[in-house]
C-alpha cells in the first residue's frame, strides 16, 4: 500500500513524508540526509545493569535451551549455563530476536481495517477511488490538521511492539525526524546514522523537475557507500496490468537498480525480471495480504525465491494489510503453499529476522541473538513444541517480553518489574492486554533533548477527540 502527502513545514533537503497523498500530488524521493549523526544514550525505564533471560533461544545456528545474558544494552554471552552474576529471569518460551517489519506506513495504522469494494489493478486505481477518499483520505486529512505531530506515528508503534516488532520501515520523516522513538526506524535514523532512503513514485527521469535531482542524489549516494538501502514500491498491481509492468523498465532505465534496492511489492514482476534483480544484487520485501485484498492476487515469491532473490516480509499498513507481522506470516506461509514452493518454519522466522536485517543493510546489527549486538530481543509463550514452528504459530497475544537496545519495552508486569532497576517506576504504564496484566514504557527518547514520548493514554485521548473509531491495539 503506498499513500503520501508532500509538506513543505519543516522539510529538509529531499525529506519524504509517509503520511498521505493528496489529491494526486506525489511525494518526492527522499535525498541527503538532514539529520547529523549522534550517539546519545536512551531513557527509558531502567533495566538492571545485567540480567540473563532463559529458555529455548533461537541462534544464528539453530535452538538451544539456555541463557541469553544483557549488559550495558548489548548482548554478552549465550551459553547453556545459568550464569551466576545478572538478574535472572527464566521463561518457559521461546527467546529470539525483535521482529524487523519491512515495509509500512505506520502513521495510518490507527484505523481500522478497510474493506475494499472491488479488486484493483494497480494502486493508482484503489488511490483514486472514492470509496478511499471517504473511509481514508479525508480523515486522515483531518487527523494531519488536528493532532500534534507524531501522534499517529506512536500510536502506531505501540501497535507494532505489542506485537514483537523492534524495527519497521516507512515512518513519516515529518513525525519521525531526526529521533529514535519506540522502534528502530530502518530507514530514518537508526544507531545516529540515516543511511537509508525511500521513494514511492518514480520520477519520469533523473533531469524531471518532480524528484529527478534528488533521486540523482540517491544514487551518488549509493555509489559513493552513504545510502545502503533504497526502497522504492514498484509493479504494484496486477500481473496483467501493464503500467504495473513497465515500471521495472522504468526503473532499469534510471540506473536504479542496483545492489542497494529494495523493492516493495513487485507484484506484476514475472520471473524474468524477479530474476534480473536478482542478478544485480536487490532485494524484495512482500506484503501479501494488501496485495491479495486489493488486487486479488499478489508476487510471485515462489519465483524470487527460486531464482534468489532474498525476501522479507512486511505488514503493510493496517487498512488493506494484517493487523501484525506475525499475522502476516502466517498468510505468507499459505501463499508460498498455494505457489507450490512450500517453506519450513525455520525459512520464515528468518525472512523476519535475519533475512530482513540483511535486506535492510543491517545484517551487522540487527536480526541474530549474537554477542556484541544491541539486545533486540523477544519472548513468545511457547505455541508448538517445535521453537520455529512456535513462532509461527504465535500471534501478539504470546508477546511477553520485548527488549529494544535492552531497554524494557514491554512485558508481563510481573517479569519486567523483576527485571527493572526500579519496579515501582512511574515510567512503566499498566495496560490490559488480552487480559493480562502488561506494562509498558514509552519514555524512551533517541535525543535526549526531544520532547519525551507521551504515554498510551494520553495517546489514545487525542486520537479519539479527533477521530472516535480509531483502530485498537489489542484486538
Amino acid at each position: 500500500m503506498t499513500d503520501q502527502t508532500v509538506s513543505g513545514s519543516g522539510a529538509g533537503p529531499g525529506d519524504v513524508f509517509i503520511d498521505a497523498y493528496l489529491a494526486g500530488t506525489p511525494a518526492p524521493v527522499a535525498g541527503p540526509d538532514v539529520a547529523g549523526p549522534g550517539t546519545a544514550a536512551p531513557s527509558r525505564a531502567a533495566p538492571m545493569e545485567s540480567m540473563a533471560l532463559g529458555g529455548q533461544i533461537l541462534t544464528a545456528d539453530g535452538p538451544i535451551r539456555g541463557w541469553l545474558t544483557i549488559e550495558g544494552g548489548l548482548i554478552t554471552e549465550v551459553t547453556t549455563r545459568k550464569p551466576t552474576g545478572p538478574r535472572t529471569l527464566a521463561t518457559d518460551g521461546v527467546i529470539l530476536p525483535g521482529l524487523i517489519d519491512l515495509h509500512g506506513h505506520p502513521e495510518f495504522n490507527v484505523f481500522a481495517a478497510w474493506e475494499p469494494p472491488r479488486t484493483f489493478v494497480n494502486r493508482y486505481a484503489w488511490r483514486d477511488s472514492d470509496e478511499y477518499r471517504a473511509l481514508i483520505r479525508e480523515p486522515q486529512n483531518r487527523l494531519l490538521t488536528a493532532l500534534p505531530s507524531g501522534t499517529q506515528l506512536r500510536y502506531a508503534e505501540i501497535r507494532a511492539l505489542v506485537g514483537g516488532v523492534t524495527a519497521i520501515q516507512g515512518a513519516s520523516g515529518r513525525t519521525q525526524g531526526a529521533d529514535e522513538f519506540l522502534v528502530r526506524n530502518v530507514d530514518r535514523s537508526i544507531f545516529g546514522e540515516h543511511r537509508a532512503r525511500t521513494v514511492i513514485d518514480l520520477p519520469a527521469s533523473l533531469s524531471s523537475s518532480w524528484g529527478g535531482d534528488d533521486l540523482r542524489a540517491i544514487l551518488d549516494g549509493i555509489t559513493d557507500g552513504d545510502v545502503n538501502a533504497f526502497y522504492v514500491h514498484l509493479a504494484e498491481g496486477q500481473r496483467s496490468n501493464q503500467r504495473s509492468i513497465d515500471e521495472f523498465d522504468h526503473l532499469v532505465g534510471l540506473q536504479a537498480l542496483t545492489p542497494a534496492t529494495v523493492i516493495i511489492h513487485g507484484s506484476a514482476l514475472a520471473r524474468d525480471q524477479l530474476g534480473q534483480a536478482a542478478d544485480v544484487g536487490a532485494k524484495l520485501v512482500w506484503s501479501p495480504q494488501s496485495n491479495l485484498r486489493l488486487y486479488g492476487e499478489t508476487t510471485r515469491v515462489g519465483d524470487a525465491l527460486d531464482v534468489g532473490l532474498p525476501v522479507a516480509l512486511g505488514a503493510d499498513w493496517l487498512p488493506s494489510g494484517s493487523t501484525s507481522l506475525l499475522a502476516e506470516m502466517k498468510v505468507a506461509r499459505k501463499e508460498l503453499a498455494n505457489q507450490e514452493h512450500p517453506v519450513d518454519a525455520r525459512e520464515l522466522v528468518h525472512m523476519v529476522t535475519a533475512a530482513a536485517a540483511e535486506v535492510a543493510g543491517l545484517g551487522d546489527r540487527l536480526g541474530t541473538l549474537e554477542v556484541g549486538r544491541p539486545a533486540d530481543v523477544l519472548v513468545l509463550a511457547r505455541a508448538h513444541p517445535e521453537p520455529y514452528e512456535s513462532v509461527c504459530s504465535s500471534t501478539p497475544n504470546d508477546v511477553e517480553l520485548v527488549l529494544i537496545g535492552g531497554d524494557l519495552a514491554y512485558g508481563r508486569a510481573e517479569w519486567v518489574r523483576a527485571l527493572a532497576q526500579d519496579p515501582a517506576d512511574p515510567k512503566l504504564e499498566p495496560v490490559l492486554a488480552w487480559g493480562r496484566l502488561m506494562l509498558l514504557d514509552t519514555s524512551y527518547q533517541g535525543q535526549p533533548d526531544s520532547e519525551p514520548t507521551p504515554r498510551l493514554a494520553q495517546l489514545r485521548t487525542d486520537l479519539t477527540s479527533s477521530y472516535p473509531p480509531v483502530g485498537p491495539i489489542w484486538a
